[in-house]
């Protein structure tokens, strides 16, 4: 009988990708703090334990989808952590978006244990996580990186190998800045049109074939009622959090600073996000960004 998949972490990302493991024919077991997420889980035929030692118990893999570095340390490192109570040569598969250093940190007291690990956060949003196309961009070991794949393929489209442990999460860090900056100038493009007039969806239209194309263009467009599918047509909601897109902004600044980088459209972009997380849509869309650029009577 093959060995389980313990899931921890059934939130907006983490609730869809363990359905998709189940879809594709994997025993999975999760855990999740919050009730009613695991209440959605099971509607979705995922297998909900009492806690993250029962959903671990006799597993194979874990993978994990955590908030921050202090969840996903506190999972794995604690007294009686995760990598206490695997068998050497299990699985250990963190989605979560962290810091290189913790990443790194949990990989490397894995490693003294004989537990593989592989850091793999996610692009492609709650549509990807629901639909099964995310990508996922690895750092660790070439040999875990192919005892994970059967399970990344049941959950994602894309698989890119960055490097060591860390590199997974400095190469998500890179591409979420590149993001926060392509939606903030984005949403204050379009305000930019429709304060002189523009029709918003005619001006996105334009945008989307032309050289100002982007993903908030076609896909997370952030002006209501131009894409029916966007969290902007659905109040901001169901979306990625704007208080999650100022963390990673945040560790893409510590990135920098560790490394004596440059970012000044990263910082300016971390501003930006604490602007519009204090005026209360911390909770909403990153894409909300779009309502400080608004015309004011």
């Amino acid at each position: 009988m093959s060995k389980h998949i313990a899931f921890i972490g059934l939130g907006n990302m983490g609730g869809p990708m363990a359905a998709n493991l189940v879809k594709a024919g994997h025993q999975v077991k999760a855990f999740d703090l919050s009730q009613p997420a695991c209440q959605v889980a099971r509607e979705h035929g995922v297998e909900v334990a009492v806690s993250v030692a029962e959903a671990t118990e006799g597993a194979g893999t874990v993978i994990s989808m955590l908030p921050a570095s202090k969840h996903v340390e506190s999972l794995y490192l604690s007294e009686d952590g995760v990598l206490a109570l695997l068998a050497a040569d299990a699985l250990v598969i963190d989605c979560s978006t962290i810091a290189p250093a913790s990443a790194q940190k949990v990989a490397q007291v894995a490693r003294t244990k004989g537990i593989h690990m592989i850091d793999a956060p996610v692009s492609g949003g709650t549509a990807g996580a629901a639909a099964a196309t995310l990508t996922f961009i690895v750092g660790g070991p070439v040999e875990s990186l192919e005892l994970a794949r059967p399970a990344l393929q049941a959950m994602g489209k894309n698989i890119f190998h960055m490097g060591d442990a860390g590199a997974g999460q400095v190469a998500k860090l890179c591409n979420n800045m590149a993001l926060a900056v392509i939606m903030g100038v984005t949403a204050e493009a379009i305000s930019l049109g429709v304060a002189h007039g523009l029709d918003p969806k005619v001006l996105s239209q334009m945008m989307a074939v032309s050289t100002g194309r982007s993903w908030a263009t076609e896909i997370c467009n952030p002006w209501p009622d131009v894409l029916e599918s966007a969290p902007a047509s659905r109040g901001y909601s169901c979306g990625f959090g704007n208080d999650l897109m100022l963390k990673d902004l945040g560790l893409a600044v510590e990135a920098a600073i560790g490394s004596h980088a440059t970012i000044p459209l990263g910082e300016l972009a971390r501003n930006l996000y604490a602007m519009n997380r204090n005026q209360g849509r911390g909770g909403l869309d990153f894409s909300s960004v779009v309502k400080l650029f608004l015309k004011q009577d």
